[in-house]
């Protein structure tokens, strides 16, 4: 059976290479700093679409060119809990230093499902790369939906979850940085309540749309009550089978679709430096 088609896969202006046979495609012999026709940039977009995230290698950004490739791409906002580069309020350093041990964000999300609006998607710049580790997974919602019985699609196409920022298990992740890069808020302040299955707005798709960082329980229904589903989903929506994963170089550049795909930076480089510049894009809120 297959689960999922993609939306296009010929391109004219652009070479395109999956990664996997789930998600991802890298694209290659481009230059994003530079001043890109619309016709490119509408065929990255739809490329976007297509394997739900990108990957470019040998990029050099300047902050400045950062922002203006991405505001090509979406609409820059601004994330909520860490100090953005001076100057450029957009733009998010992520920083693991030598000493820490929690990496940002390092378990299995969707961007700030927090937010009543959450990004619509990520671009993130690799600047500084540990000689190894700290590769980053990617998971297929279309398809973790899709897989799932029909009376499972049944039970939950009409149910709602909450979601917060201070669940325990992403509050770890964000321990380190918080140190040295907080703007001040304690983390647990933003909630949201989305669908457990949303619809994605331009390819009519639905996905699954839970994730273990901040889904806490069903609308309706207690933690308790809650808990042995979505301890099922947590596991189901990751299967090797509906991933793929990216080796990151000094130069690379990943751009993610986050209303239909969830991602996971393994933290397995102790003792090295990593730093990321990341820019969310404005969302819509979820249906």
């Amino acid at each position: 059976m297959n689960l999922y088609v993609k939306t296009k896969t010929n391109f004219e202006n652009i070479e395109v290479k999956p990664i996997a046979g789930a998600l991802g495609a890298q694209i290659e012999n481009i230059n994003l700093s530079e001043n890109l026709s619309d016709e490119i940039i509408s065929e990255i977009y739809s490329a976007l679409l297509s394997y739900q995230v990108i990957f470019f290698r040998d990029q050099e950004f300047s902050p400045s060119s950062f922002k203006t490739f991405a505001e090509k791409i979406g609409k820059p906002i601004i994330y909520p809990f860490v100090k953005s580069l001076e100057n450029f309020p957009e733009i998010t350093p992520i920083l693991k230093k030598e000493t820490d041990k929690n990496n940002f964000g390092g378990i299995w999300h969707s961007d700030t499902t927090y937010q009543d609006k959450p990004p619509m998607g990520t671009i993130l710049y690799g600047i500084e790369i540990p000689d190894y580790g700290g590769d980053t997974e990617w998971s297929n919602q279309y398809m973790a939906y899709e897989s799932l019985s029909d009376g499972m699609k049944k039970f939950l196409d009409t149910l709602e979850a909450v979601n917060i920022s201070g669940k325990s298990r992403v509050a770890k992740t964000r321990s380190d940085i918080m140190k040295h890069a907080s703007v001040g808020l304690k983390g647990d302040e933003l909630k949201a309540i989305h669908p457990v299955v949303r619809t994605h707005p331009e390819t009519k798709r639905k996905s699954l749309y839970v994730n273990e960082a901040h889904t806490t329980n069903f609308v309706g229904m207690t933690e308790d009550e809650s808990t042995p589903i979505l301890e099922y989903l947590y596991k189901h929506q990751i299967k090797s089978e509906f991933t793929c994963r990216f080796q990151w170089k000094p130069g690379s550049v990943a751009i993610w679709d986050n209303r239909c795909t969830m991602h996971n930076p393994i933290n397995d480089y102790h003792g090295q430096r990593r730093l990321m510049h990341r820019i969310t894009f404005a969302g819509d809120k979820p249906c």
